[in-house]
């Protein structure tokens, strides 16, 4: 899953979604410097990115695209599946999608002290570009692909991925709703777990 559903699947508890949020740029255990709960949002992380990686749903996507994007296709389909939630974010959230996304833009502001340096560089296009809350529509879904190819440097192709979305669009959406369902129920018994 990408960054909104990471975000959402934080359950509003601010410490959780930071350490959600940064977990891909801590390498290791690199992280225990950091509060306790921004700790185990991390380890939230990690478990939702192995559920994600081992359920078959999700391979049933990434199969999809593996013929043109080989090893590329797994990082499509946690994009196109932030598309599918941002789009019907109304079905999983009382709270409008805008407001979500600025709260989360000023939580990190609120945080920035212990954000990863990655992350401190990408902040300022993410909040001006509003990344998150783009993620509804297709031009910004293209944007983020076309970012993603760029820094591959052109190898992944990524850029055209946004055509695969649009030719199999409900095939995708079908397969992000039944996997989101489960992927809920998981996140939310490891967040009680922590």
């Amino acid at each position: 899953m990408n960054f909104l559903a990471h975000i959402y699947l934080s359950f509003g508890d601010n410490d959780i979604t930071i350490g959600n949020f940064i977990a891909d740029s801590i390498r290791s255990n690199k992280y225990k410097h950091l509060p306790e709960r921004v700790q185990q949002g991390i380890q939230l992380h990690r478990f939702i990115d192995t559920f994600t990686d081992t359920h078959a749903i999700p391979k049933i996507s990434s199969k999809r695209l593996h013929k043109n994007y080989s090893h590329y296709s797994r990082v499509i389909v946690d994009i196109f599946y932030d598309h599918f939630l941002a789009k019907n974010w109304k079905k999983y959230s009382d709270t409008p999608l805008d407001i979500f996304v600025n709260d989360f833009y000023d939580l990190l502001e609120d945080n920035y002290a212990i954000l990863p340096d990655g992350v401190k560089r990408m902040m300022p296009y993410m909040i001006s570009e509003n990344w998150i809350y783009n993620y509804s529509n297709m031009e910004g879904i293209n944007r983020v692909l076309n970012g993603m190819n760029r820094r591959t440097k052109n190898k992944s192709k990524m850029n055209f991925a946004i055509l695969d979305l649009e030719e199999h669009y409900l095939a995708f959406e079908d397969e992000f709703t039944a996997f989101f369902e489960e992927l809920v129920t998981f996140s939310r018994q490891k967040y009680i777990s922590l």
